[in-house]
């Protein structure tokens, strides 16, 4: 079984976002960046079901500019068997990337799709559930457990959800996004690193995938938070309780 993992090329989760003059969006020159943490999490459960015998191959699959190269590398150091990279220009917002990856599926036809449950940048959190709809394949999101049974042809998830957890069985083939709890990604190793500057990386674009890239959404402006009041020092209990009630008004 070959499994397909859609990885995500976005801004260092430790890198503090600053919001561009205009307001079109944040600024990205010169900064950091780096895999999304979802995406790391859920390349570490295709390998770990590659290593345990489940399955045969490891595709990682990147969208967007020629920089997307050097995270897909780090997939590949990771362990992934080869990479696929759609090269676009412009943003990709979540239906176009299901869209795209729906035509990669055709191509390459996984018997697993997983992606990350959200990117850091956007916290959309919709395109594993775009792609599954159009490919009309069942899913499995926010897996916190994953455990496939070959002989069934089927995969088993666990998910937490707000009353606990909630256990799915999914006849493959099937998409499945991951949650933070899945498990702990590894680090790619200095061999492994020069390993997979000689693994083939495959590049395709949505004109050859017959994808036409369009949005359907408009980012009207991008704003930072409001600066939070510094906090104030009370003296005694009967001060915090005379503040909460007369000038918080939430008691």
């Amino acid at each position: 079984m070959k499994i397909m993992v859609a990885i995500k090329r976005v801004i260092d989760y430790a890198v503090k976002i600053r919001v561009k003059p205009d307001k079109s969006g944040v600024e990205t020159k010169n900064v950091k960046m780096s895999m999304n943490p979802f995406c790391e999490i859920a390349l570490e459960e295709a390998l770990r079901i590659k290593e345990s015998g489940m399955a045969s191959e490891v595709v990682a699959v990147s969208m967007g500019p020629t920089q997307c190269v050097d995270t897909l590398r780090t997939g590949l150091a990771m362990g992934a068997d080869r990479g696929i990279h759609v090269e676009a220009t412009g943003a990709l917002l979540p239906l176009s990337v299901a869209r795209l990856l729906r035509a990669l599926v055709e191509v390459e036809e996984p018997g697993l799709l997983i992606l990350g449950k959200q990117a850091i940048d956007d916290d959309c959190n919709q395109t594993g559930q775009m792609v599954a709809g159009l490919l009309n394949w069942p899913q499995g999101t926010f897996a916190s457990k994953v455990v496939l049974d070959k002989e069934k042809q089927a995969v088993t998830v666990d998910r937490e959800v707000d009353g606990g957890l909630e256990t799915l069985c999914l006849d493959l083939p099937a998409v499945i996004t991951t949650d933070l709890r899945l498990n702990q990604p590894r680090y790619a190793t200095l061999p492994n690193i020069m390993k997979a500057k000689s693994k083939v990386i495959k590049k395709f674009s949505p004109q050859d995938l017959n994808v036409e890239i369009k949005s359907d959404l408009e980012v009207v402006q991008v704003t930072e938070p409001p600066k939070r009041k510094a906090g104030v020092i009370v003296s005694s209990v009967d001060e915090l309780i005379d503040k909460l009630k007369n000038e918080a008004n939430v008691i």
